[in-house]
């Protein structure tokens, strides 16, 4: 239909344009967004507004701070050392080394050749003085024999007095000669066996400062030694609590293999001015955990004392504290509380937790105070027991 057969009142709509058209959808839409309203609230619960679902809860188990026997120790460091090392030299100089039969780490026996000063020179002044002893006993026994000669003649006047005095002064001195040579061989003998450097006791060589063929003078080191492989643990303590140690008390220290458990032998008698810190000797068994020289931490155990502990996983650190989450019926309470002494796994508790209170086992990092739990598992109970 064109414009010229188009009814009046319909071209006067169509020329009327857009705004009437848009009045007549608005009308349309506002009646049925009515409709719809009328509709959703006939299908509603007659009792009224729908109740907003509950706020969701965590799933926690619970368990009772466990009262259990702990060792009351005493943290310490110190070093690790020989309990006693020898110096091992050379007691005459002069000598080369001729032979050194050990190195650093060897195990000795007592009475073990170590190292031989060239002997030579001392093999031969000791065949010198035994020639001059054997030479010394001659002339002394035939000072023996002219003097006793003279003795028997002394009545009959055929000798002088003065001649007989000779002879019996000639036998002392040639007696006097002979214990002369005699300790020359012998101090000769103990510069030869000097010359053999034996080991004073068991043990195992930690140093070595000489070379073979090396000139030795008196007195210089050759080696040092270990004394029966014993090492101590000097552990420095406070001077406030040297008092609560004694011999006799075990030690465990830290090392490469683990723990290695000693004995406290000697508590130091005084204290150093510097660090205020006093040494205690721990003998340690011999092992192959530690070296002297090895700086080492441990603690002493001075005895046994009850504490509250928890597993340290219901622990929480925060603010600058630890926490724990105390189950109270179907929410959670937070409470600061003080740490102790840690074994394995669990903490002890020092204050602020009562026995047969309950708190949250773990995923406490998940939790805040007030916040609505439901405990499950056995282990509230359990732990409680």
């Amino acid at each position: 239909m064109d414009r010229r057969t188009r009814p009046p009142r319909l071209r006067r709509a169509v020329r009327g344009g857009v705004p009437g058209g848009r009045r007549a959808w608005l009308a349309v839409m506002s009646t049925a967004l009515a409709l719809a309203a009328v509709l959703l609230l006939a299908l509603r619960d007659p009792s009224g507004d729908e109740a907003a679902p509950p706020p969701p809860t965590l799933a926690v188990r619970a368990v009772a701070p466990e009262p259990r026997t702990w060792p009351s120790t005493l943290p310490a460091v110190g070093s690790i050392a020989a309990w006693q090392e020898v110096v091992v030299g050379a007691e005459i100089g002069g000598q080369r080394l001729s032979r050194l039969l050990v190195d650093v780490g060897d195990t000795v026996r007592k009475g073990q050749l170590l190292a031989e000063l060239g002997p030579g020179p001392l093999q031969a002044q000791l065949d010198a003085s035994r020639a001059a002893l054997r030479e010394a006993q001659v002339m002394a026994d035939d000072a023996a024999r002219s003097a006793a000669r003279a003795l028997e003649l002394r009545d009959s006047g055929l000798m002088s007095r003065q001649s007989i005095d000779q002879a019996v002064a000639a036998r002392d001195a040639a007696r006097a000669r002979l214990a002369a040579a005699r300790a020359q061989v012998e101090a000769d003998a103990m510069r030869l066996g000097y010359a053999r450097i034996l080991a004073p006791d068991d043990g195992v060589v930690s140093a070595r400062a000489a070379v073979e063929g090396a000139l030795v003078q008196e007195g210089a080191e050759l080696l040092r030694l270990q004394r029966q492989g014993r090492l101590e643990w000097r552990a420095e303590v406070p001077a406030a609590d040297l008092a609560r140690v004694a011999p006799g008390q075990v030690a465990r220290i830290a090392s490469g293999t683990g723990h290695l458990e000693g004995r406290v032998r000697q508590v130091a008698p005084q204290v150093d001015p510097q660090t205020r810190t006093g040494l205690v000797y721990v003998d340690l068994p011999a092992g192959d955990g530690v070296r002297a020289g090895q700086f080492a931490r441990g603690e002493l155990l001075l005895g046994t004392r009850e504490v509250l502990t928890l597993p340290e996983s219901a622990l929480l650190m925060r603010d600058g504290g630890s926490h724990v989450f105390l189950v109270e019926g179907d929410t959670v309470r937070q409470r600061k509380v003080e740490p102790g002494a840690r074994r394995g796994d669990r903490v002890e508790i020092r204050a602020g937790l009562a026995p047969g209170e309950r708190v949250v086992e773990s995923g406490v990092a998940f939790l805040a105070d007030g916040v609505a739990v439901r405990v499950v598992g056995d282990a509230a109970v359990a732990d409680a027991r």
